[in-house]
C-alpha cells in the first residue's frame, strides 16, 4: 500500500507552483495525494508570510494537528516556505509545535526529499534553513495539476525592498535560471499538450540583470514565442519602474503573449509611493501605461492596490481613487495595508486605523468593480476564444479564460478541457461571462 501525502498551500501562485514541486519529490519517493489528513503519512505546510492572517492561518492549522500527531504518532509533519525562513521563526516554530517533524526554508524546498532521508535515521526533528541562497537547481520534480496552465520559475528572490515587503528577506537577492533551461522546461511544457504558460518572478522584468546581459526579459520573451504551436504566454509579475518600451514592443509584437498586463501600482500618492519606496511616481506609471496601450491599443490592465499604508491622508487616498479611474483597470487586486515585523513600514509611525483602513478600502472595492462591470458589459454578443480548463460539477459547466483573463461558463455535452473555444456571449456578471459554443 502506497504512503499518502497531503500538502496545505498559502499564499500567491508561486507557492501554489512551488507545492507541485513538493508534490513531485514525494510522488518520486512512493507517495500519492490524499485529501483527508487523517489518511496521511505526511503532511506538509508550504507556508506564506506576505501577510500577517495567511501566517497565523498556517499556525492555526499546524496547532490542529496535535491531537492527530498523538493518536498517530508515525505521522510526519513538515513545515516549509517563507514563513519558516523569517529570522527566529524556525526556533518559535519548533518551540510552539514540538510534534513538527521538519521544518525547512524557501531557498533549499528542493531538498525535502534529502530531509526525508535524514528524519529517517533519527527521531529528532530536522530543522534546515539556509540563511543565504543557494545555487539554483534544475532538476524538474513538478507535479503538475493545473493542466491546460503550467508555471514556470524564471527567477527567484527581489532586489527592491518595498517598505511594506518582507519578500527580499525570506526569498533572498534575485537569481535568473538560465534562458536554455527556462526555454527546455516551456518546450517541454507545450509539447506535452500545455496551452498557457505563465513565467513567474518577484519582479520579471529584472530577469537577467544578474547574469551580465546574458538575455533580457524582453529577449527571453521573443525567444519562448519563437514556435509557432498555438498557446499563450503570461507572466507576473512586473515593477512599474523596470517596465519599458523594449517589453511593450515584444508584447506588441509575439502573437502568442495575452494582452493582459498585470501591473501593480499600489497607490496613487507621490508621498506614499516614496514611503513604500516604490522609485516611480503616479505620473510615471500613468505614462507606461499610455506607452502599453500605444503599442497594444486592445491590452488590458490589472493591478495591486493598498490602502492604509502608514500616515496615508484621505487626500492620499483620493490620489488613489483618480489613478484607477485614469488608468480604467480591467480589475484590481485590493488590500488592506498589514504591518509585518522585519519591515521599514513597520516601524513607521502614523499607523491607520482599522476601522479608516476598513472604509477606503470598500470605497475603493467599490470603484474598481463599477470599471469591472462596465468591461465585462462589453463582451454582450461578442464571439470570444476562451482556453478551456476545467469543469464545475456542481453547475454543471465547463469554464475557461479568454487572454484578457475573464473566465467564460457554457455547457456541452463532450469533455473540452484543454481545448481552444469560440464562446458566444449572452450575459455577463462582474468579472464572469455565461456564452455557448459558436463551434
Amino acid at each position: 500500500m502506497k504512503k499518502k501525502y497531503l500538502i496545505v498551500t498559502y499564499g500567491c501562485q508561486m507557492n501554489v507552483h512551488e507545492s507541485e514541486k513538493i508534490a513531485g519529490i514525494l510522488r518520486s519517493r512512493g507517495y500519492e495525494e490524499c485529501k483527508d489528513e487523517k489518511e496521511a503519512d505526511i503532511i506538509v505546510f508550504n507556508t506564506c508570510c506576505i501577510r500577517e492572517n495567511a501566517e497565523n492561518h498556517a499556525y492555526g492549522n499546524i496547532g490542529a494537528l496535535k491531537k492527530l500527531k498523538r493518536g498517530n504518532p508515525g505521522l510526519l509533519i513538515a513545515v516549509g516556505g517563507c514563513m519558516t525562513q523569517q529570522e527566529g521563526a524556525a526556533e518559535r516554530l519548533r518551540k510552539k509545535f514540538p510534534f513538527v517533524d521538519i521544518v525547512f526554508g524557501t531557498h533549499n524546498l528542493d531538498s525535502l526529499g534529502e530531509l526525508l532521508d535524514r528524519k529517517a535515521g533519527s527521531k529528532k526533528a530536522v530543522v534546515d534553513i539556509w540563511g543565504k541562497e543557494g545555487e539554483i537547481r534544475e532538476d524538474d520534480y513538478s507535479f503538475r495539476t493545473s493542466y491546460p496552465n503550467a508555471w514556470v520559475n524564471i527567477m527567484y528572490g527581489c532586489n527592491n525592498f518595498c517598505s511594506y515587503c518582507i519578500v527580499p528577506y525570506v526569498r533572498g537577492r534575485e537569481r535568473s535560471r538560465a534562458p536554455e533551461k527556462i526555454s527546455e522546461e516551456v518546450d517541454r511544457l507545450i509539447d506535452g499538450g500545455y496551452k498557457e504558460i505563465t513565467l513567474l518572478g518577484q519582479n520579471v522584468n529584472s530577469y537577467g540583470n544578474d547574469r551580465e546581459g546574458e538575455c533580457s526579459f524582453p529577449q527571453l520573451l521573443r525567444r519562448l514565442c519563437r514556435r509557432e504551436d498555438k498557446f499563450r504566454l503570461r507572466f507576473m509579475t512586473s515593477n512599474p519602474k523596470d517596465f519599458g518600451e523594449e517589453l511593450v514592443r515584444a508584447i506588441a509584437e509575439c502573437p502568442q503573449i495575452c494582452h493582459l498586463v498585470h501591473l501593480p501600482v499600489q497607490a496613487g500618492s507621490d508621498r506614499i509611493l516614496k514611503l513604500m519606496n516604490r522609485k516611480y511616481t503616479a505620473a510615471e506609471y500613468l505614462r507606461k501605461v499610455e506607452l502599453l496601450r500605444k503599442y497594444v491599443p486592445d491590452c488590458q490592465l490589472t493591478t495591486d492596490i493598498m490602502v492604509g499604508f502608514p500616515t496615508e491622508t484621505e487626500e492620499d487616498f483620493r490620489a488613489t481613487l483618480s489613478l484607477v479611474r485614469e488608468a480604467g483597470f480591467s480589475t484590481a487586486f485590493t488590500f488592506v495595508y498589514s504591518r509585518r515585523s522585519g519591515t521599514a513600514a513597520a516601524k513607521m509611525e502614523g499607523q491607520i486605523p482599522e476601522s479608516v483602513q476598513k472604509e477606503r478600502i470598500m470605497r475603493l472595492v467599490e470603484l474598481v468593480n463599477e470599471q469591472t462591470r462596465e468591461k465585462s458589459a462589453c463582451y454582450r454578443g461578442r464571439t470570444i476564444e476562451i482556453l478551456c480548463e476545467d469543469y464545475d460539477e456542481k453547475k454543471g459547466l465547463y469554464l475557461g479564460r479568454d487572454e484578457y483573463g475573464r473566465m467564460g461558463y457554457f455547457r456541452s455535452e463532450k469533455n473540452r478541457i484543454g481545448e481552444f473555444v469560440r464562446l458566444k456571449i449572452g450575459e455577463t456578471s462582474g468579472v464572469s461571462l455565461m456564452g455557448e459554443p459558436a463551434d
